[in-house]
């Protein structure tokens, strides 16, 4: 059996929260795994109580418990990390120096403090002036180090106890009464606390980012994998239809073969009923030549005379150049295999969007309306997915979300990334408006509904006069009259598309789009033009076709 050092590597036992090998490991539901001590934190530190990596959501906090199996992985990594270090340092004595004791002038050994003031490291033994003598004893020690130049001024030859932070340096007390007299100086350790802060901070941004980019990862793999998905569904219907075409196609072909065939036993046998007419009349008429040819050389005169009248007359036959072998194959046959043909390949090109919309249908989502992008004039149902217009303004706040000219009012949920559908019920309405805009689009006054302004919609009016509000408007001939509209939205192939739902067709389609912002729903039922337009737009649940 292989070792854990040989199958195993950090990634693979890595917190993606701090980055680090797994300590006291925990598992969420969803799959995902955590240190115990960061999983918690970053709960205690979010409203939500959500995976770190897949977003999922938790209606209660999940108990947590150390996962024995993945910490047994963890503690066998770190050791065989640690063995693996401990054997490079044997190898390789000479790569970790030691600061050896400047005051030592026989064997060296090893320094325990390094003097800022006296520039020089000491042994334990040549410590002791420095912890006994009183004037040494205000001396600053720190832990030895070789380059102990770097920690005293080059200037003042005093240590560096202070940080400018007017010029970003570190600087010795005699500084500040010369070159950084008048500026902002604090001790070392106080503006290291500070740098800390701030490193603690950037951690947090790019441990944001590392969270943003790992939930990216997940959005992606989500889409391959929704995309995998579509593709099967695809080449299945393809294969579908195309099957079925190829059936039409070999009954169409064997139908005709089947009608060519029987047409050319049924001439042969015309011809096999002619040539035996034909022979009959070819003995008949050798016949009447052997009478004629011995009546020619009788003698008998009277016997000749009395048989004349019945041999001076050919017998009666045939009319034969007017008989012919009907050789002409008719076009028919192949008309009607054709335009069955047609008719399938019709049929089935009309399934097409009916697959399609039973497809895009998959990525329905709960649209809610928004109260609070309301025109003053519109009436919301409590449930929020119902909306009349009225015939006076209720007393509303003018928050810059609300729009203020035109009965409009937006969805709640807004999508940046992704497909998403709904369906909306427009029965018995003389007038309205329906699509998506972006978030950041103009809400007060007179607006233009159009891609440039950020709206991708689709209008009613005049009770049966449609129209696609592209760059330009497109005039929509829609028979009957939708009763149900769906919208579905592509975000990343820049994609808006409209449908008829009853009748399982396509209305209209935005395509090339591009979208760099949150992406809103938008329902405008338009004015009720006296009760004639009363009809309320309604965001109906989405059923699987």
């Amino acid at each position: 059996m292989a070792s854990s050092s040989s199958v195993l590597c950090e990634d693979q036992l890595q917190c993606s929260i701090c980055l680090d090998v797994f300590t006291d490991p925990v598992s969420t539901p969803c799959g995902h795994n955590f240190c115990m001590i960061c999983l918690k934190e970053f709960w205690e530190s979010s409203s939500n109580c959500q995976c770190p990596v897949c977003k999922e959501e938790f209606p209660k906090r999940p108990e947590l418990r150390v996962n024995t199996f993945i910490s047994g992985l963890a503690a066998s990594f770190k050791k065989s990390v640690q063995v693996k270090s401990n054997s490079a340092a044997d190898l390789l004595p000479s790569e970790t120096k030691k600061v050896l004791c400047d005051s030592c002038t026989e064997e060296k050994l090893e320094a325990v403090k390094s003097c800022l003031h006296c520039g020089v490291s000491f042994c334990n033994t040549h410590l002791m002036l420095h912890k006994t003598t009183a004037k040494l004893m205000k001396h600053k020690l720190m832990e030895p180090v070789e380059n102990l130049e770097d920690y005293i001024c080059q200037k003042h030859e005093i240590p560096l106890e202070l940080f400018c932070r007017d010029d970003q340096t570190c600087v010795c007390q005699f500084c500040t009464e010369g070159d950084h007299k008048t500026h902002n100086t604090v001790p070392i350790e106080e503006a290291s606390g500070e740098k800390k802060i701030e490193l603690g901070k950037t951690r947090a941004e790019v441990q944001q980012m590392i969270q943003e980019r790992l939930k990216k990862i997940e959005e992606i793999k989500h889409s391959v994998k929704c995309n995998k998905k579509n593709t099967e569904k695809e080449k299945a219907d393809g294969v579908e239809i195309f099957s079925a075409l190829m059936r039409c196609i070999e009954r169409s072909q064997a139908e005709l073969l089947q009608v060519m065939e029987e047409k050319q036993k049924a001439a042969e046998k015309q011809a096999e009923e002619l040539i035996k007419e034909l022979e009959q009349e070819i003995t008949e008429l050798k016949r009447r030549n052997t009478e004629l040819e011995q009546i020619s050389h009788t003698e008998d005169h009277l016997h000749l005379l009395q048989i004349y009248p019945s041999l001076c007359s050919p017998p009666h036959t045939q009319d034969w150049p007017d008989v012919t072998i009907n050789s002409h194959l008719s076009l028919e046959p192949l008309r009607r295999a054709l335009s069955q043909l047609q008719e399938t390949l019709s049929e089935d090109m009309e399934k097409l969007p009916e697959i399609k919309l039973k497809r895009i249908q998959q990525y329905a989502v709960d649209v809610t309306l928004d109260p609070d992008t309301a025109h003053p004039k519109l009436i919301l149902s409590d449930d929020g997915k119902q909306v009349t217009c009225g015939d006076t303004e209720q007393d509303l706040p003018d928050n810059p979300e609300r729009f203020n000219y035109y009965v409009i009012v937006l969805g709640k949920e807004g999508f940046s990334s992704g497909r998403f559908y709904y369906e909306v019920q427009v029965r018995g309405k003389t007038q309205w408006d329906l699509g998506v805009v972006r978030e950041s689009i103009n809400r007060k006054g007179k607006i233009t509904l159009s891609p440039e302004d950020g709206y991708w919609c689709v209008w009613l009016r005049n009770e049966t006069e449609y129209k696609a509000l592209d760059f330009p408007s497109v005039s929509l001939s829609l028979k009957p009259a939708p009763q149900k509209v769906g919208v579905f939205v592509d975000y990343e192939e820049g994609l808006i598309s409209f449908y008829d739902v009853d009748a399982k067709s396509h209305i209209y389609s935005f395509t090339g789009q591009t979208f760099t912002e949150k992406l809103y729903p938008l329902f405008c039922p338009c004015l009720n033009n006296g009760g004639k337009n009363s009809a309320p737009l309604i965001i109906c649940p989405v059923s699987q076709i």
